[in-house]
């Protein structure tokens, strides 16, 4: 069929059919990228008028572009209007569970091979918690994993979302790279732990891959992104770069202890939606007097004060699925962190797949009559560790002691001083 008559056809779509149009094959892209069809009256209603004249002097796709980026500013400003409520209680949007609902955002994987290959997967299972939100992918077609050589996590967004219809599954969608993960970083120092079916591989920041142990390939994928800015990173980013927060200004407060007082710390442990810990620790306090390669400590759960420590809701587990088969392996669960300020500001969030493992030198105390085991974490704002027992007449876990060690440099970055 001539151009000339395609182009007359094309002519009479929306714009969101247009977009499809283009990924057709490469004839159907210049054709729907003509610069006249993005002046059509279909369009018009909801870009920028603009004159014939306007149009000639714009090249192929211009308006396109234009378009969609308006549209996106759209969808982004009604998202930042819905996340402006903040819980005063855990320094969060009380509405980030509304906003990811009625923006249609969804997380895919791109499992990339050696070759260049790429394998899209959309996730299958999806927990939502006030901190976290676990995402789980899981299917009979994975790649082989000794052809793979990264992971892309990316938060996709379509484009012609209609408030508040649910948004169409088919149409084009914003992608926003949320982490990057290189494969080969599964060595035997990433393994998080195991049972009969499937070995389990941390890498940072909060993914979770579980591989069949008798054939060493994929068996499933597994996300835990803390709620903080988590639509930002999910919209914001692009396809190949992920979204920077901005900076965070020097608060402005002259007191003598400023950054260094009146924390309040949020701990839960978690899988599938089943809690064995949801904790809450108020007016934590610090010094530089102690200062550790660079690290001062808040201590949440004194190990000599009985009365602080703390009791674990059933047994530790990290549940997990597929197609054919589930399980759980024991001792493994996430963990949400949410580290406030004295100003009640998101200082340091995070929510990663952990481990309890036997503690080589239990600490004294009343509770310390029974097996000891300690959860460790850690990234480039500080580190985690809760050490506990097992109380076996009860056959219960304590929590007899939990320690942050914050990074002094990012303290001074956010408070503006000079410790």
């Amino acid at each position: 069929m001539p151009a000339e008559i395609l182009l007359k056809i094309l002519s009479y779509l929306d714009a969101a059919t247009l977009l499809c149009m283009g990924c057709v094959n490469r004839r159907f892209y210049h054709l729907a990228n003509d610069k006249y069809n993005w002046r059509a009256d279909s369009v018009q209603k909801t870009a920028e008028s603009v004159s014939l004249l306007s149009v000639e002097d714009r090249e192929a796709g211009y308006w396109k572009k234009e378009y969609v980026m308006k549209r996106m500013t759209s969808l982004k400003a009604a998202l930042a209007q819905v996340l402006k409520p903040v819980n005063l209680y855990t320094g969060l949007p009380e509405k980030t569970k509304e906003a990811l609902r009625m923006s249609g955002i969804s997380w895919v994987i791109i499992l990339r091979e050696k070759s260049g290959k790429e394998h899209v997967l959309e996730h299958v299972d999806l927990f939502i918690n006030d901190s976290s939100v676990t995402i789980a992918w899981y299917g009979k077609a994975w790649p082989c994993l000794a052809a793979l050589s990264t992971l892309d996590l990316c938060g996709v967004l379509p484009v012609f979302a209609d408030w508040p219809k649910p948004p169409a599954k088919n149409g084009p969608r914003w992608c926003s790279l949320v982490a990057k993960y290189s494969l080969s970083d599964m060595t035997d120092s990433a393994v998080l732990g195991c049972d009969r079916f499937v070995r389990l591989f941390r890498l940072d920041p909060g993914l979770l891959v579980g591989l069949w142990k008798r054939e060493e390939e994929l068996a499933f994928v597994m996300a835990s992104l803390h709620v903080s800015h988590l639509v930002e990173r999910s919209t914001l980013g692009s396809a190949t770069a992920p979204y920077q927060l901005p900076a965070h200004g020097a608060l402005a407060d002259d007191g003598p202890e400023r950054g260094l007082r009146g924390y309040q710390l949020h701990v839960d442990l978690h899988s599938g939606g089943a809690f064995c810990l949801c904790s809450t620790f108020c007016n934590l306090v610090t010094d530089t007097g102690g200062v550790d390669s660079g690290y001062v400590q808040l201590v949440a759960v004194h190990p000599q004060n009985s009365a602080e420590h703390l009791p674990l809701i059933g047994d530790v587990g990290l549940c997990w699925r597929t197609e054919v088969v589930d399980g759980c392996v024991q001792s493994c669960s996430i963990m949400d962190v949410t580290l406030l300020d004295e100003y009640g500001k998101p200082f340091w969030c995070f929510s990663s797949p952990v481990c309890m493992r036997a503690s080589p030198s239990p600490r004294d105390g009343p509770r310390c009559a029974g097996q000891a085991s300690r959860i460790d974490y850690e990234d480039a704002a500080g580190a985690v560790r809760m050490e506990l027992v097992r109380i076996e007449a009860t056959e219960e876990y304590f929590i007899v002691s939990l320690v942050l060690r914050l990074s002094l440099a990012r303290i001074n970055r956010w408070f503006g001083t000079r410790y």
